[in-house]
C-alpha cells in the first residue's frame, strides 16, 4: 500500500528537524570545546530554510485537500495538529541557533533534564528534554532499531489476531450454513 504523499512530505520533514536538532547538538559541542563550527552553521542555516519551505508546502497541500474536500474533517484536523507541532519544532530550533536557548551544562544527563541546571534555561537539543528510561543512554541508531522491533512484535501480534479473527469469520459462516441447512431440513419435516 503506498502511503498519501502528504504523510511522506510530513515524515521527510520531521527528519529534517530531527536532523538540524542533531546538528545544532554538534555545533554547540564543538562550540564549547574550541573548534569552529563555520561548517557546520553553513548547514544549519541551509536546513532551516528548508525545513521552512517544507513546513509552508505543508501547509499549502492540507489547504488544498481540504477546499478540494478530499480529507475529512478529523484528518485535516490532525493535520493541522501536525503542523503546529512541527511550527513550534521550527522556532525552538530557530531559537536555539539563533542563541535565544543556551545549553547550561555538557553533561547528557542535563540535556534529558535530570540535571540541576535545566532551570535556568533549555536545553541545546530539544528532542531530548523527554527522554523516556527505555531510550535512555541510547544512540539515535539504537532508538530507531528499538521502535523497529517494536513494530514487527506488534505486526506479528496482528498477523495473529487477524489469524484468530478470519477463524472466527470462517466459523461463523459454518455454524450460519448448518442452521440454514437444519432449518430446511425441519421446513419439510413440518410440511409431511
Amino acid at each position: 500500500m503506498s502511503q498519501d504523499p502528504w504523510l511522506q512530505n510530513y515524515d521527510a520533514t520531521c527528519r529534517l528537524a530531527q536532523e538540524v536538532a542533531e546538528h545544532l547538538h554538534e555545533r554547540n559541542r564543538q562550540q564549547r570545546t574550541g573548534g569552529n563550527p563555520a561548517k557546520i552553521n553553513m548547514t544549519l542555516r541551509a536546513s532551516l530554510q528548508k525545513l521552512k519551505q517544507n513546513i509552508s508546502q505543508l501547509k499549502e497541500g492540507l489547504l488544498r485537500a481540504s477546499s478540494a474536500r478530499r480529507l475529512m474533517q478529523p484528518e485535516a484536523d490532525r493535520r493541522q495538529n501536525l503542523i503546529d507541532e512541527l511550527l513550534t519544532r521550527e522556532k525552538q530550533l530557530n531559537a536555539t541557533f539563533r542563541g535565544d536557548v543556551t545549553e547550561p551544562e555538557s553533561s547528557r544527563s542535563t540535556l534529558m533534564g535530570m540535571g540541576s541546571g535545566t532551570s535556568g534555561g533549555g536545553a541545546a537539543n530539544p528532542w531530548l528534554i523527554n527522554e523516556s528510561e527505555d531510550t535512555r543512554g541510547l544512540t539515535f541508531g539504537e532508538i530507531k532499531q528499538q521502535q523497529q522491533r517494536v513494530i514487527e512484535v506488534q505486526d506479528a501480534g496482528l498477523d495473529a489476531l487477524a489469524a484468530v479473527i478470519s477463524r472466527h469469520k470462517i466459523m461463523g459462516q459454518e455454524i450460519g450454513n448448518e442452521l440454514d441447512e437444519q432449518n430446511d431440513s425441519y421446513c419439510l419435516f413440518l410440511q409431511h
